[in-house]
C-alpha cells in the first residue's frame, strides 16, 4: 500500500515539473550560411508533452531531401524534469539569396504554439570534393584560424585590439599547435596583451556552433593615416579527421593530418584627428585624462631646491605624446626634467600616469610666478578637444642676495644690463714705477731640486714595479679583458648615432643601422633581408642567452617605431644606453 502511495506521489511531482515548464516550439539550424550544392540540416523541438498535429512550414525555395524523422527524449537529473520531441528535415536550396524558414506550429492542449521564422543565406556553388571524407577538405570545414578586429576605422592615436582566434568544430579534433609566423603590425604602436592560460569557449562561427580558444591578443595604436595592412598569422596544426571507417566495435576511426592555417589580412584604415578646434598645444594626446602641476615648496630660501611635478593620468595612448613644458623666470634656476611612468597595458587599454617633475633652484630674494600650464587631448567618447589649464604658482625667497632694480626693471625681477660708471681712482691699483733690484746667482748643485732629480731614478724602479704587477693583474683577468673590448666595440658602432643625439629620425637610423653593422661584422652575415625572427634564430644558434636576444630584438623595435612617435631627448638617452649594453652582453657571449 506504500509502495502505491510514494509511486503515485513520485508521478504527482513529475507531473507538476512537467507541467511547470513553458512550452516553446524552437527551431535550429546546422548552418546559417552554405553554398548553393551543400544541404541543411533542420530540426523544430517542443519541451512539453502532449504536442499533437505538428504541421512544418512549407520550405519554399527548399528541396526536400529528407524527412522528418521524429525523436524523443527525457531526463530527470537533480529533480529538474526535461522533456524534448524534435522533428527533423534535410534540405536543399533551390536558389541563392537571402531564403526564409517560415514558422512551423504545433497544437498543445487546444493552444497553437508557433517557432521563430529563420533567414539562411544561400551563395554559390562552392567545391566539394569527389570524396566528402577527403582529410585536407574535412580540415577546411572545420577548423577556421581568423584575427578579430574590435575597429576598422580608428582615430590615430586611438586604440584598437587583434585577437587570433582558432575555431574547432565538434567534427574534428586538435592534437599539436605551432606558430609558424607571427603577425607584423607595420605603422602601429603595439602591445601584446598576456594570457592567462588558453581556455576553451564555445561561440559561433559563419552561424554554426564551434570550440574555439584565444591564441594571442595585441593593443594596437596607429601611428599614421592610409591603408595599414596587419600580415596574417601562420600556423601547422596536427588534426584528428574521421576517416569515414569504423572499427568492430562501431568507433569511428580518425586519421592524422598536419595543415598549416593563415588568417586572413586585415587592412586598418586610420583616419585623422579632425583640425576643426585643434589647440595649439596639441601633441597628439588621445584618451581621456587628468592633468595636475604643484609645486612641492613655495617658501624656500636662496640656493634651496623645489620641485615642479606634471602629472598625466588616465587612459589613452600615454606612451605617444610629449608632456607639456614649465616655463620661470631666469632667476629660478631650472633643471631637465626626470621621467616616471607606471603605465599597464591589459584588456581595457593603456592606463595609468606619466609625470615629469624639475628641479629648480632661486639664486635671488623675492617673489616669482611660474605661469599657467596648459595640456590639451582628445576625448574619443565626445570625438572633440579638451584643454586643462592650470594656475599660477608663486615661490617666494625670502633669504638670499637682493636683486639690484633699475628704475625701468620689470616688477618679476629680471636682471638688466646696467651702465659701468667710471670714476677718477677706477684704475688705481695698476703700478706706474718699477724699482730695481739685484739678484744674486745660487749655484744649482746646492738646490734642493738636484738632490731630487738625483734620487727620482730610485723611486721610479719601485713605481715601475707596482706598475707592472697591476698590469699583469690586468691582462690576466681574461673577464675584464673582454668587457673592455666590448666596450670599446660599442663605442665604435654607436659613435655615428651619438653625433645624431637630438634629431630623431637620423638619432633612429643611426642607431638600427649600428645594431645592423654589429652584427655583420661579427657573425659575418648580412642582415638586410632577414627579419627579427630569422636573427633570433641565429643568436639561439650561437648559444646565446633567451634575456640578451630579447633586449636586442627589444631595441630594433624601438628604433622602428620611435620614428613615427614623438620621443623625447631622455628617452633617446636611454634606448642609447639600451643599445650599448645590449652590445656589450652579447660581445661577450659571442
Amino acid at each position: 500500500m506504500k509502495l502505491k502511495i510514494y509511486i503515485s506521489l513520485l508521478f504527482s511531482l513529475l507531473c507538476c515539473s512537467l507541467s511547470a515548464q513553458q512550452a516553446e516550439l524552437s527551431i535550429t539550424i546546422s548552418k546559417n550560411k552554405l553554398g548553393l550544392n551543400e544541404r541543411l540540416k533542420v530540426e523544430f523541438s517542443i519541451n512539453k508533452q502532449g504536442g499533437d498535429h505538428f504541421t512544418p512550414p512549407k520550405f519554399k525555395d527548399f528541396k526536400l531531401v529528407a524527412g522528418p524523422s521524429q525523436s524523443v527524449s527525457q531526463s530527470w537529473i537533480n529533480g529538474r524534469v526535461t522533456f524534448s520531441q524534435s522533428y527533423t528535415y534535410i534540405l536543399k536550396p533551390n536558389r541563392k539569396g537571402e531564403l526564409i524558414i517560415e514558422a512551423a506550429s504545433i497544437e498543445l492542449n487546444g493552444d497553437i504554439i508557433n517557432s521563430k521564422m529563420m533567414k539562411v543565406v544561400v551563395t554559390d556553388p562552392i567545391d566539394i570534393p569527389e570524396n566528402p571524407n577527403d582529410p585536407e577538405y574535412i580540415a577546411n570545414q572545420n577548423i577556421h584560424l581568423v584575427a578579430e578586429v574590435s575597429k576598422l576605422n580608428p582615430y590615430v592615436g586611438e586604440g584598437i585590439y587583434v585577437e587570433y582566434r582558432l575555431y574547432v568544430s565538434e567534427n574534428v579534433s586538435v592534437y599539436d599547435t605551432s606558430v609558424t609566423e607571427a603577425p607584423q603590425y607595420n605603422g602601429f604602436w603595439n602591445q601584446e596583451i598576456t594570457i592567462d592560460g588558453y581556455p576553451v569557449k564555445m561561440g559561433k562561427f559563419n552561424g554554426e556552433n564551434y570550440r574555439y580558444i584565444v591564441l594571442q591578443k595585441a593593443l594596437l595604436v596607429p601611428t599614421k593615416t592610409g591603408n595599414l595592412t596587419i600580415d596574417p598569422m601562420k600556423m601547422d596544426i596536427v588534426i584528428g579527421v574521421p576517416s569515414g571507417r569504423a572499427d568492430f566495435f562501431g568507433n569511428i576511426i580518425s586519421r592524422n593530418i598536419r595543415r598549416e592555417f593563415a588568417s586572413p589580412k586585415k587592412i586598418i584604415n586610420p583616419k585623422n584627428l579632425p583640425l576643426n578646434g585643434k589647440p595649439d598645444d596639441f601633441t597628439g594626446a588621445v584618451g581621456d585624462f587628468n592633468f595636475n602641476v604643484s609645486l612641492s615648496k613655495e617658501v624656500l630660501k636662496a640656493n634651496e631646491s623645489s620641485q615642479i611635478k606634471i602629472d598625466i593620468s588616465g587612459k589613452g595612448n600615454l606612451k605617444l605624446f610629449e608632456l607639456p613644458t614649465v616655463k620661470t623666470p631666469s632667476e629660478l634656476e631650472k633643471y631637465q626634467p626626470e621621467r616616471k611612468e607606471n603605465i599597464r597595458v591589459n584588456t581595457d587599454g593603456i592606463q595609468g600616469s606619466v609625470n615629469d617633475t624639475y628641479t629648480i633652484v632661486p639664486q635671488y630674494k623675492g617673489k616669482y610666478k611660474i605661469p599657467s600650464v596648459s595640456f590639451s587631448y582628445f576625448n574619443l567618447r565626445e570625438e572633440k578637444y579638451k584643454t586643462i589649464s592650470t594656475a599660477d604658482m608663486y615661490v617666494d625667497v625670502i633669504e638670499g642676495k637682493e636683486i639690484e632694480m633699475s628704475s625701468n626693471s620689470s616688477s618679476t625681477g629680471n636682471l638688466e644690463k646696467q651702465d659701468l660708471i667710471s670714476t677718477t681712482n677706477s684704475f688705481r691699483y695698476i703700478q706706474t714705477k718699477t724699482v730695481f733690484q739685484s739678484k744674486e746667482t745660487v749655484d744649482f748643485y746646492d738646490t734642493n731640486t738636484f738632490y731630487l732629480l738625483l734620487l727620482l731614478p730610485f723611486l721610479a724602479i719601485p713605481i715601475a714595479i707596482i706598475i707592472g704587477k697591476r698590469n699583469e693583474e690586468r691582462n690576466s683577468d681574461l673577464v675584464g679583458i673582454r668587457l673592455r673590448k666590448a666596450e670599446k666595440l660599442a663605442r665604435k658602432f654607436l659613435s655615428e648615432a651619438k653625433k645624431q643625439f637630438g634629431k630623431k629620425e637620423a638619432f633612429y637610423e643611426a642607431l638600427e643601422r649600428a645594431l645592423h653593422n654589429y652584427l655583420k661584422a661579427k657573425l659575418n652575415i648580412e642582415t638586410g633581408d632577414i627579419s627579427k625572427e630569422n636573427i633570433t634564430q641565429i643568436l639561439e644558434e650561437k648559444k646565446v642567452d633567451v634575456e640578451t636576444i630579447s633586449k636586442f630584438i627589444e631595441v630594433l623595435q624601438a628604433s622602428d617605431f620611435a620614428r613615427y612617435t614623438p620621443v623625447t631627448n631622455t628617452e633617446m638617452n636611454k634606448e642609447f644606453e639600451k643599445a650599448r649594453e645590449v652590445i656589450v652582453q652579447l660581445d661577450k657571449q659571442l
